[in-house]
């Protein structure tokens, strides 16, 4: 506000007709004059209609408090709805600031609704640039868990045995009765389907080398990977989170001790360890599942599909899903652990951290065993 004393009520002049009108307004647009400011930004919006453009020249207004911002403000907004562009000229600096500061702005340009096609090329764009940023996260990450295995070796006294062997309980020992159920289950699901397909050739016999390459090669290793990830994934980032939430892990480095030796490399180490077990129990409930439907369903007798599949698969066959294993595992407990420490103090973060770290981490997973897949097929394996 200026430190002239009003001499006049709000005041507006200036032409009123044709397409392009432009308005001088005087006097004192304040407080004091409250009945005056909305009889006068109702005239002025009565005199700018049926224009296409207003300049409204505030050179000669001596005084502007916050009402008269705000009168000048719904003037505008109700201008905009008409149609009418309104824009401000010969504002004083003090004006000009007090106007901006209770939201003036000009209208902005109507746009058309954006093509749906595009739009949603848009968010996949979005997307895929989002997953690649992830993707330099965690490989950044993973520099962190190296540099810090390193150190781990070089001073063994860091190493915390216990807290690895009491991971792999939670995430082995007390995952394999899923683990079995879901295996059991999707074998017998693929005996199922294949005895029933191949039954049109009368080649049901082939059923044992599906269920068994497909098994070893892909299903087990990959079903076990996604529960894992599902399960213990998300404890894991809960549990960190939680930990964030609460600044424990502030106090830890206030203690001197560092996080990614205390928190990331004990689960991940115990993750890296536990797949390969979990996918060789996996693998067997499957085997089991399939020799059960082959012989409810197909009349392969159990001690024929034991015989047929050892001549359908081979250890290359068998070791394929066990090499795959220990990657997972690093892939999930990377992802888990580094969604557990970038939580925000919340509960909303934390919610939204550990929905990311199930889907990013599901996803990583099938994406690995898809380059495996043709790594292996590439090399003959």
């Amino acid at each position: 506000m200026t430190s002239k004393v009003a001499t006049a009520s709000p005041q507006i002049s200036g032409q009123g007709t044709g397409d392009a009108r432009r308005f001088a307004l005087g006097g004192a647009w304040t407080i004091a004059s409250a009945r005056g400011l909305e009889r006068a930004s109702q005239e002025l919006v009565k005199r700018a209609r049926g224009a296409r453009a207003v300049a409204l020249d505030l050179a000669s207004l001596e005084l502007l408090d916050t009402a008269g911002a705000v009168a000048l403000n719904d003037a505008r907004h109700a201008l905009a709805q008409a149609g009418v562009a309104a824009s401000i000229e010969g504002a004083s600096p003090e004006h000009a600031l007090l106007l901006d500061r209770v939201g003036f702005r000009d209208a902005p340009p109507t746009s058309r609704p954006p093509n749906p096609i595009l739009a949603t090329l848009a968010d996949l764009g979005e997307q895929i640039v989002q997953g690649v940023r992830d993707a330099v996260v965690i490989v950044g990450f993973l520099g962190e868990f190296v540099t810090a295995m390193v150190r781990v070796v070089q001073k063994p006294r860091l190493f915390r045995g216990v807290s690895v062997v009491y991971q792999m309980e939670n995430f082995a020992l007390r995952s394999i009765p899923i683990i079995v159920t879901i295996n059991l289950t999707v074998g017998a699901i693929v005996a199922q389907q294949g005895i029933y397909e191949l039954l049109r050739f009368g080649a049901s016999i082939y059923v044992v080398d599906l269920v068994g390459i497909l098994v070893l090669r892909e299903l087990g290793v990959l079903l076990t990977s996604i529960m894992i990830a599902g399960r213990s994934g998300s404890a894991i980032t809960a549990e960190i989170g939680s930990m964030k939430v609460r600044e424990e892990v502030d106090a830890l480095r206030s203690m001197g001790m560092a996080p990614m030796e205390v928190l990331v490399i004990p689960r991940i180490l115990a993750l890296i360890l536990s797949l390969p077990i979990l996918t060789f129990i996996g693998d067997m409930s499957a085997l089991f599942g399939g020799i059960l439907m082959s012989w409810w369903y197909g009349g392969i007798s159990p001690s024929e599909f034991i015989g047929l599949l050892q001549t359908a698969v081979t250890e290359k066959t068998f070791s394929v899903g066990l090499i795959k294993a220990p990657f997972m595992g690093l892939v999930i407990g990377l992802i888990a652990t580094q969604e557990g420490l970038a939580t925000a103090g919340s509960a909303e973060s934390l919610g939204w951290r550990v929905t990311a770290s199930v889907v990013k981490s599901i996803f990583t997973v099938i994406i690995l065993d898809g380059l495996f897949a043709m790594f292996f097929t590439a090399i003959n394996y």
